[in-house]
């Protein structure tokens, strides 16, 4: 019998539970990896991402040759053509199960409902496995049988179950590769395939700026989870917010695409305490953002008009947001006036990244002081992150933009400036991608309005427009 393995944000080999359970199945075993123009246009999945995706594919293509096993890159227009393509492979590689990890937004579960309809027809047995949450949706709910909608009970409720549960990490069937021994194999033909698709979706300057910044496979995410772990994670609840500090772990983009499984990330962060729920203050620090990973993905597989474009709260559908072209603009390259807000979205324009404290910044003042509907900010985020999680990203800017669940409350409101001097003191990071500032010190740094010829004045005043949000919203309470 031949399985066929289809990856898709699963790229390793190691604690891979679709391809583990595969191999302990099947004698014989087929990789496939589907590129989908229309997913990639409607989602969108930025060239970074597509980058990255390309080059653990390679490795994971390489990795399938040197074990003598098939790897195929199907390439279609339309998701609807998805189906088919994947019957096709069937019939001409005589496979007859197929075993997948689910993932939960509402075009990719509508992806494989159709896929699994059409291939069973075919008489193809197929098998779904979990890996992106450490709790799947659907095995927490509250007393009354619902949803968890706020955090705190979700997390609370996560953690009793995580208790019970025996984690292990599945060894990897296929040997991992390094870049290293990816540069040494031989080239097929569907590597060659792999190559010319990737590189007419990347531009050779994203590949190039990306290869600097971002290390490639399962090694080196492993690595720098292991590093975080033994160096950092005790002291993360209190570097984490600094955005000139290396205090966070840096494994987003490792987990966006599954390089690294959210499992690897709870056991590397227990070390050998065991109990995560009695580890140090900087272990439960860190592992709850692994929980509010998992509470965004029960969100989104329960409430299927998020993936529409719709808030949580319905009454903010009515919120008059601002529709101007020329402030967005503004906003996306980083010269607002309000250096901290620059100084982030030029660390994202720049790398791929934006320090997560800083996400919050810059989405609350877009959304709460510029007024500019969050869908905007929250496409710009998806067009230009690395690590992009539609789930994750959704949660973030609704949570920001007071429209979703647990959002934060309408009246609080952040300020950039406030926030600058208080996680950016003396202007590091600021200095660091904002250099028309370089020479400030004290608080002009964090307020140069009239000092710098060559930096803009403030698009808004922070106290008015803040006040008018809130009456705004008060109003629609």
């Amino acid at each position: 019998m031949t399985t066929l393995m289809w990856f898709r944000n699963d790229l390793r080999l190691t604690d891979n539970p679709a391809l583990h359970h595969s191999l302990q199945a099947s004698e014989q075993l087929h990789g496939c990896f589907i590129v989908c123009q229309q997913f990639i246009d409607e989602h969108p999945i930025n060239p970074r991402q597509l980058w990255f995706i390309g080059q653990h594919l390679r490795l994971l293509q390489q990795a399938f040759s040197r074990a003598g096993r098939a790897f195929t890159l199907l390439q279609v227009s339309r998701a609807a053509d998805i189906p088919a393509a994947l019957v096709a492979l069937c019939r001409e590689q005589n496979i007859s199960r197929l075993a997948f990890n689910a993932e939960y937004p509402l075009n990719e579960t509508r992806r494989d409902t159709a896929a699994v309809t059409a291939l069973e027809a075919a008489g193809v047995v197929c098998k779904r496995y979990h890996d992106r949450a450490l709790v799947p949706p659907g095995m927490l709910s509250s007393q009354q049988g619902n949803v968890y909608k706020v955090y705190t009970p979700f997390a609370r409720a996560w953690r009793k179950l995580v208790q019970s549960f025996q984690f292990s990490v599945y060894p990897a069937g296929v040997k991992p590769m390094s870049a290293v021994d990816q540069n040494r194999s031989h080239t097929t033909a569907e590597a060659e395939l792999i190559d010319t698709v990737f590189n007419r979706l990347v531009s050779a300057d994203v590949s190039a700026s990306m290869a600097e910044l971002w290390p490639v496979g399962e090694a080196a995410a492993a690595a720098t989870l292991t590093q975080f772990c033994h160096t950092k994670i005790n002291t993360y609840h209190q570097a984490r917010d600094y955005p000139a500090m290396a205090g966070t772990s840096t494994v987003s983009a490792y987990l966006a695409i599954g390089v690294l499984s959210p499992k690897q990330c709870l056991l590397a962060a227990r070390g050998d305490a065991g109990d995560c729920c009695h580890d140090s203050e900087g272990v439960a620090c860190w592992v709850s953002e692994l929980i509010w990973r998992d509470f965004y993905m029960h969100i989104g597989a329960a409430f299927p008009a998020l993936s529409r474009h719709r808030p949580m709260q319905a009454y903010t559908e009515a919120f008059p947001w601002e529709d101007d072209p020329t402030v967005f603009k503004r906003w996306c390259e980083g010269q607002t006036g309000i250096p901290i807000v620059d100084a982030a979205m030029r660390q994202l324009n720049q790398t791929g990244w934006m320090h997560n404290r800083l996400r919050m910044v810059s989405a609350m003042f877009l959304t709460k002081n510029l007024r500019i509907d969050w869908r905007m900010g929250e496409r710009y985020f998806m067009e230009q992150l690395i690590d992009a999680d539609f789930s994750a990203n959704n949660g973030g800017w609704q949570w920001s933009a007071s429209t979703g669940t647990d959002a934060a409350p309408y009246f609080r409101i952040m300020n950039p400036q406030s926030q600058s001097e208080r996680f950016d003191a003396d202007g590091e990071f600021i200095k660091r991608f904002v250099p028309e500032l370089k020479h400030l010190t004290g608080k002009k740094i964090h307020n140069p309005a009239g000092s710098v010829k060559d930096y803009p004045a403030p698009m808004v005043d922070l106290k008015e427009s803040r006040a008018t949000t809130i009456a705004l919203f008060k109003a629609l309470k």
